[in-house]
C-alpha cells in the first residue's frame, strides 16, 4: 500500500479501537515511523517510540528488586502508564532474537514482567526486509503471527502531497515530478542514496546553498544538477501569477513544464496568484496540465488558508469550478487522512 492508504488504515485502527498489534514493513527512508507520529500528533494522543535494538532484555522487563521476600519485577520508566497512544516497537527485527522473545510477551499478552500495557494503547512495531540491504534477524513465526502485516511502499503522489504542505524545495518537488523513479532508490555502492526521509534532508541542504550528495548520492545529484538547467530557460512566472502572462508561452520540454506548473503552484502566494496562474494554463496548454496544477494547488492553497478564497473565484469561472468539482474528492480525501 501506499504511504496515503496506510495512514487511511491505521487511523481506522484507532476510530474502531481495534488493539490488534500491527507490524508496518517497507524499505528505509519511506516514512513508517514518521507516519506513526504523525497519526498520534493529529489524534491528539501519545506516542511511545521504543528501539527495541537498542535495548537489552532487562531494559524491557525491568529490573529484579527483591520485596517482602521475593523478587519483583520494576519496569522501565519510559513504558506508558496512562491515557491514550500508540506503543511503537520501532525496529523489531534489528533486534537479536532474545530481545524479541522478550518483545512477543508485550505484543502477545499486552503485559512484560510485572508490566501491564494500559487499556488506551495500541502496539504497533516496524522493521525493514531483508531486501532492503538491512541488517535484521528473521522474525520467529510465533511472533510474526501475532501481527497484523502491513507493507508499505514509495509512493510519489503521496510524498508530493506531503513535500508541498511541508515546503520541501520547489526545484526538489519539481526534478521528483519529472524523474519520479528517483524518489526511492537503493543504491549498495553507496552509503547515501535517495529515499523520502533524505530527499527531506536534501531540501534543506539546497535551501542553505549545499550540496545535496551526501543524502541521495553522487549519481542522482548529478542528474539534479542537470535539470536545474531548465530553470535559465522558464517562462516569467511573476509575470504569470500577476495576471500579465498574456503574451507568455508554455514550455515544449517536458522537463520545464514540470518545473513551470511546480513553480506556479508553489510560488501563488494566495487565491487571486492562483486564479491568474490557473487562467493562464487554461489558455496556453492542454487538460492534463491544468489537471495537474490543481491536484497539487488544493493542498497547498489549504494550508495557506486560501481555498474558501478560491473557491468563491471559482463561482465566476465555470473552467475552474469543474476543475475543483473534479479534484475535491481527491482533496476531502487528503484532509481526511491528514487532518483527522
Amino acid at each position: 500500500m501506499t504511504p496515503s492508504e496506510l495512514k487511511t488504515y491505521l487511523n481506522h485502527l484507532i476510530a474502531k479501537n481495534l488493539q490488534i498489534s500491527t507490524m508496518i514493513w517497507g524499505p528505509p527512508g519511506i516514512g513508517k515511523s514518521s507516519i506513526v507520529m504523525q497519526i498520534t500528533q493529529e489524534q491528539g494522543i501519545d506516542f511511545v517510540d521504543v528501539r527495541l535494538s537498542q535495548l537489552a532484555p532487562t531494559d524491557l522487563r525491568g529490573l529484579p528488586v527483591a520485596a517482602d521476600g521475593i523478587s519483583k519485577w520494576f519496569p522501565p520508566e519510559f513504558l506508558p502508564r496512562a491515557g491514550k497512544g500508540i506503543l511503537f516497537l520501532d525496529e523489531l527485527n534489528m533486534a537479536p532474537p532474545a530481545m524479541q522473545g522478550v518483545a512477543q510477551q508485550l505484543i502477545l499478552d499486552r503485559q512484560v514482567g510485572s508490566y501491564t500495557v494500559p487499556p488506551g494503547w495500541f502496539v504497533w512495531a516496524a522493521g525493514n526486509r531483508k531486501e532492503d540491504r538491512a541488517a535484521v534477524f528473521d522474525m520467529p513465526a510465533p511472533l510474526a503471527n501475532r501481527f497484523l502485516h502491513l507493507e508499505v511502499q514509495s509512493d510519489f503522489d503521496s510524498f508530493k502531497v506531503y513535500a508541498l504542505e511541508k515546503g520541501l524545495h520547489e526545484q526538489i518537488i519539481a526534478f521528483l515530478s519529472f524523474r519520479s523513479t528517483l524518489l526511492h532508490k537503493i543504491d549498495p555502492q553507496q552509503p547515501a542514496f535517495p529515499t523520502p526521509r533524505s530527499w527531506e534532508m536534501a531540501s534543506a541542504l539546497h535551501y542553505a546553498g549545499l550540496d545535496i550528495t551526501p543524502a541521495v548520492g553522487m549519481g542522482t545529484t548529478a542528474e539534479f544538477i542537470a535539470y536545474l538547467e531548465v530553470y535559465q530557460s522558464l517562462p516569467n512566472l511573476v509575470s504569470i501569477l500577476e495576471g500579465n502572462g498574456g503574451k507568455v508561452t508554455f514550455p515544449t520540454e517536458p522537463s520545464s513544464r514540470y518545473a513551470t506548473v511546480i513553480g506556479l503552484t508553489v510560488r501563488a502566494a494566495n487565491a487571486n496568484q492562483a486564479y491568474n496562474a490557473f487562467k493562464w494554463l487554461n489558455d496556453k496548454t492542454t487538460t492534463e496540465w491544468v489537471q495537474f496544477f490543481i491536484q497539487d494547488l488544493l493542498p497547498v492553497m489549504r494550508s495557506k488558508g486560501q481555498l474558501g478564497s478560491l473557491a468563491i473565484l471559482a463561482k465566476a469561472d465555470a473552467n475552474l469550478q469543474s476543475f475543483l468539482q473534479e479534484n475535491i474528492t481527491n482533496l476531502h480525501s487528503y484532509h481526511t487522512i491528514t487532518h483527522k
